[in-house]
This record gives structure tokens, sequence and C-alpha cells, in this order.
């Protein structure tokens, strides 16, 4: 007969009793306490303590691949302050001929917005581009409760009463779409470990529906092409709003540049005067210099005059790399820097821009969300 393994009820990882500095370690006395979690999950969500343990990309692999075999709805969770960042575009061929559906997240960080079917045909056609047949778009905060009715009022209609596994890229904010999930559909008492840390959970997880289905919670995928992949984690707060992003316009000439922080540069190399918009956390200042003495300034002033990061920090993380960047004629796009924002080019006369960003983080150029 096989020996039970103990699951962790917040993150699914293995529980072990034996070597404290591995994942899973959970102390006898605790295994009394109902829900069981390991110690790494009672410190994220008591102290919110850092850690950096995440599957690898193997095992997540893995675990999606199985899902062709079943019969269930995938429920994919993206983030549209990171849509193409956070986005698996791959997912398709691990998923078989099951309906995905497409929830997006944290839409109440946008500003104020009026034509949400504008948004909806906007994720519709960026994921069609990206090669992800959806079956559904539904838009979401789960942080604030908004369109949740919508998304168990499409639950309902895809699920015909299947398993559900839900999946998405780390920090895309699936562990607190779930727990609001255990609510509406589940006697489950435990929560999912949620942390503004990626990686929280570590393994599947089952929660019992109450129909005798259930929903299986898959890890984050690491895409380590998202700047939150590459800061120091104690400076995540400031890369992630918390609020809704107040827009800040520049109107530029060209051979102007825009420092964001330390984090990127945005420079405007070549074109007519235009305005810039960008979006970013509330908590980065952005800086306006000259495009000759851009360099000068960001060797003499970066984690200083220009932060968060601080030099310490920097340190720790790759090079900034310089990307060419055309605005054709006509075009309304946005420059998005994965994980950190966009700056949308508003004028249609175009524009030769450079973006830098540390080494190995995404620059997508696409059609204007907002």
């Amino acid at each position: 007969m096989e020996e039970e393994v103990l699951q962790c009820e917040g993150c699914g990882v293995a529980l072990q009793m034996e070597e404290p500095s591995r994942l899973g370690y959970v102390p006898e006395q605790a295994l009394l306490k109902v829900p069981v979690v390991c110690q790494r999950c009672y410190r994220i969500k008591h102290y919110n303590e850092i850690s950096t343990a995440t599957p690898d990309r193997d095992d997540f692999l893995r675990m999606l691949s199985h899902i062709a075999n079943t019969d269930s709805l995938v429920v994919h969770i993206v983030d549209l302050f990171d849509f193409e960042g956070s986005l698996i575009s791959g997912l398709r061929r691990f998923v078989g001929n099951n309906p995905i559906l497409l929830v997006v997240n944290k839409i109440d960080l946008l500003p104020k917005v009026t034509n949400w079917n504008r948004i909806v045909n906007w994720v519709r056609k960026q994921a069609k581009e990206s090669g992800l047949k959806v079956a559904d778009v539904v838009l979401c905060s789960a942080k604030k409760n908004i369109g949740f009715d919508r998304l168990l009022e499409k639950l309902d209609e895809y699920r015909k009463r299947r398993d559900v596994y839900v999946v998405g890229a780390t920090n895309a904010g699936k562990s607190t779409l779930i727990n609001r999930l255990i609510k509406d559909y589940s006697d489950l008492e435990a929560e999912l470990t949620t942390s503004q840390y990626p990686g929280t959970t570590l393994d599947l997880i089952q929660i019992p529906l109450d129909d005798g289905n259930w929903i299986i919670d898959t890890p984050g995928i690491v895409y380590s092409h998202r700047l939150t992949e590459v800061v120091p984690k104690e400076i995540l707060s400031a890369l992630l709003p918390d609020k809704p992003i107040k827009p800040a316009v520049y109107q530029l000439n060209e051979g102007q540049t825009l420092f964001i922080g330390a984090f990127a540069r945005f420079d405007f190399i070549r074109g007519e005067r235009q305005s810039f918009t960008g979006y970013f956390s509330n908590a980065l200042s952005i800086h306006r210099t000259k495009l000759e003495r851009a360099d000068e300034l960001y060797s003499e002033h970066k984690g200083e005059l220009l932060k968060p990061p601080s030099k310490e920090q920097l340190e720790q993380m790759p090079p900034l790399v310089k990307h060419p960047v055309h605005i054709r004629k006509g075009q309304v796009a946005d420059v998005l820097i994965s994980g950190l924002g966009w700056i949308k080019v508003n004028g249609t006369v175009g524009a030769d821009l450079s973006i830098h960003a540390p080494k190995g983080v995404k620059i997508v150029v696409r059609e204007s969300l907002i």
C-alpha cells in the first residue's frame, strides 16, 4: 500500500519534516493545524517574506502537457498591464481541443475607460495575432472584485460539469482569482497562498467543486522576458501598480530622452514634435533630458537621481541594451516594455525611437490599447 503524500494546501508542494532548507518543510506541530501549510507559505502569508523558489520550465510544461488528454475547460489568466508578456501564445498545442476562456485580470489598473467593448475587441485581436484561439474573453479585477459575476456566468456556460484547469504566468493574479472561485464554487476553507512574489504555487493543486469536479491550479509559468522576473524581489512593489495608473503626457522634440527610473530609457531619435503618454506604476519617476546627455546622465546618476533601482540593486540586474523601434506614418502604437508598462505614441506622423531595457526583457510594438 502506497504511503499517502501530504501536500501544502497553500502552494501544493509535497510536505516534508526533514530539511528546513528544502521546499515543503513543515514543523511537526504544524501538521495538527487546519489548513496544513508549509513553512514557506506560512511566512509569505503572515510576514510577506520574499521567496524565489519556482518550478522549472520543464516541470511546468510537463504539468500542462496532459491537459490535452482530458475533457476540461482551460482558463488562461493574463495580466492586462503586461498582456504580451503574460500571454502563453503556445498554449493551444498543450491543451488540445479543450476550449480556452481568456480571463484578462487587473482592469482596475487602467485609467477611466468608457468603451470596454473596444478593450475586449483589442484583446481578441492580440490573442489571435499571437496564435491563440479563444472561446471567449472576460475582463475582470480579482483584487477589486470587478467583472466576477460575468466570469462565473462564462464558467457555467463553457464548463458543462467538467474540470477546470487554470493556467497563467507568474504575477498575473491567478491565485487571487482562484481564491474568489473557491468562495463561490467550493466548500473548501483553505485559501491558496498569494503574494506579490512570483512562483507561489509550486505544484498542481486540486480544489473540489460542489458537483464532484475539480478546479486544478497549475504553477505560474516564469517568463524571463518580463522585467518583474529580473529585478531584485524587494523592489517589485515599485514596478507593480496597486492603483489606477495616472498617464503622464510628454511633448517631445526629436533628440530628447525619457528615463523611467533607472529601469529603462526611451529615446526620441527622429520625427516631428509630438506627444507621448507613459503608462507606468505611479511609484516610478520619469526624468526628461536631451539625448546627447543621456549616456552621461545615466552613468553618473543611476540609482540616485534616476531611481529605483538603487545602485546596489542595479548591480544584480542585466545591463541595458538598445532596441531600435520605427513607428510608421499613420500608425497609432504602444511600445511595451514587458513587466514595466508602455508608452503610447500619440501622433500619426511616424517616429524613430530607441528603447533601452535590461538585456532579455521583451519589447513589443502593438496597436494602441487605449
